[in-house]
């Protein structure tokens, strides 16, 4: 689950600019690809392996934010009886990508695509990710195929994957599958989507399951000055969310049962971690009744209401301490995602993040009876590391993005007076925590009496907004 991320309604302001270069120096950010790189996956584009069955009588349609070219799923939904049949279609990178060539010796360098206000750092090379491997319209690609079978209480009865060519039939956008479901005139797979997706979203909470709507943020132009604003998802967003995460659940039953595989996995939420919640709650004016779960009050929060919006970016402290875990000839002792009440696999974004392409070929071999490959168990231990330590660049530098921003946001209002709650006290230092603003879904780090007044409504004063440190700081009125 990524962090929220910033987006600018207009240009990247100057003042951000060299900010931004100064955090991708910090975190070793790639560059543009070596020459090596570039070459082989011209070459590659021009020579995939290719699969015997041909699935291209499925009427695919791709649904991603507008300017995206990296389409790594495909969706056909039909009903099949009084239950639903589920196509989904992933690019197949390993159909352009051969173990050890540079593109993937480059890939594990990389781990995942990496995104930032003013320009993407890709995993694969243009010329795969946003090219010959891209589910992109009208094109016959090679792909894995999963098609998983649905009843009418929308859970999963039986899945299945297997390498196929397919063809996507448009490149749609959620805006735009939005309004024509709202109108009554979108195709019926997307129509089954919508149902499949709503089933879906009641099974997760019935299980006690979160999947976080996470809202983006937009910094947008008002009256000569900026203002930070959260951007809703559509509720397209949400379902086309849940068939990603039905597949995730499917390939971790065959990984299971076939005892090989990489899941993701997370322990149990603690109490500080409630608590945590709970202040960040009161501190944005929103009730949180008592002996309400997780997943009952996230679930009952709407990311149109910008309060809850800030709550919900709020909430990605559940999934600190994700990870994922390799096994082969028995299952983990400990196997389940606390967030969703499930075993779960990535395996929907292989352009995207490095692991869907060793989960993807494993549920192939699983799913057609056949070994799985050699050079999958050699590295299956590592695939674990690298992510690991891919994820925490990734989140190290949006966290720095969205403080950056913040940081310049308030960077004139140095010595203005705000309301705001105190979300956090240090243990050992109990005159330091963190404030969460009233007003302007902004949290930084604030120092006063000892100890802070947990949970409590206070008065701060702003007296650092750093852009270049992208550190914000208050001290406690009074």
């Amino acid at each position: 689950m990524p962090l929220q991320r910033v987006h600018f309604a207009e240009e990247v302001p100057e003042v951000f600019r060299a900010s931004l270069q100064a955090i991708r120096r910090e975190l070793e950010v790639p560059a543009e690809f070596p020459a090596e790189v570039v070459a082989a996956a011209l070459e590659a584009a021009q020579n995939p392996r290719l699969p015997e069955l041909d699935r291209t009588d499925l009427e695919f349609v791709t649904i991603d934010p507008p300017d995206s070219m990296d389409l790594d799923q495909a969706v056909y939904i039909e009903r099949n009886g009084d239950g639903y049949t589920v196509y989904y279609a992933i690019a197949d990178v390993a159909a352009f990508v051969q173990p050890g060539d540079p593109i993937d010796a480059e890939a594990r360098k990389r781990g995942e695509t990496l995104y930032a206000p003013d320009k993407r750092t890709p995993l694969h090379p243009p010329e795969l990710s946003e090219g010959a491997a891209s589910l992109l319209p009208d094109q016959v690609r090679p792909a894995l195929l999963w098609t998983i079978q649905v009843d009418s209480a929308g859970e999963g009865t039986d899945v299945s994957c297997k390498r196929a060519l397919v063809k996507s039939r448009a490149k749609l956008n959620y805006a735009g599958v939005q309004k024509d479901l709202d109108a009554g005139t979108a195709s019926e797979s997307l129509q089954l989507l919508r149902e499949v997706g709503k089933l879906r979203e009641q099974r997760e909470l019935e299980r006690g399951g979160v999947n976080l709507p996470i809202p983006d943020q937009e910094v947008v132009p008002t009256n000569g000055d900026w203002k930070l604003e959260f951007r809703a998802p559509l509720p397209i967003e949400g379902w086309n969310a849940q068939i990603s995460l039905l597949t995730g659940m499917g390939a971790a039953h065959l990984m299971m049962y076939g005892e090989i595989g990489i899941l993701r996995t997370l322990p149990e939420s603690h109490d500080d971690l409630r608590r945590k919640l709970e202040n960040t709650a009161k501190a944005l004016g929103i009730a949180w009744p008592v002996g309400t779960s997780y997943a009952a009050f996230i679930h009952a929060l709407d990311p149109k209401v910008p309060a809850h919006a800030a709550m919900l970016a709020g909430c990605t402290v559940l999934f600190r301490g994700a990870g994922y875990t390799s096994f082969s000839g028995g299952v983990p002792e400990q196997p389940e995602h606390a967030a969703m009440k499930s075993e779960y696999a990535h395996v929907t974004a292989p352009l995207r993040r490095l692991v869907d392409r060793w989960t993807g070929e494993i549920c192939v071999a699983l799913c057609g009876d056949t070994p799985v490959p050699e050079w999958i168990r050699e590295s299956l231990d590592d695939i674990p590391k690298i992510m690991e330590e891919c994820d925490r660049k990734a989140h190290a530098y949006e966290r720095s993005i969205v403080s950056m921003v913040e940081a310049g946001l308030v960077a004139d209002q140095v010595g203005s007076e705000f309301d705001g709650v105190i979300t956090d006290v240090d243990e050992r230092e109990p005159s330091r925590g963190i404030v969460a603003l009233s007003t302007l879904a902004i949290e930084g780090r604030v120092t006063g009496s000892s100890p802070l007044p947990l949970g409590q409504p206070v008065r701060v004063k702003l007296v650092e907004a750093d852009i270049a440190a992208r550190t914000i700081a208050f001290e406690l009125v009074g």
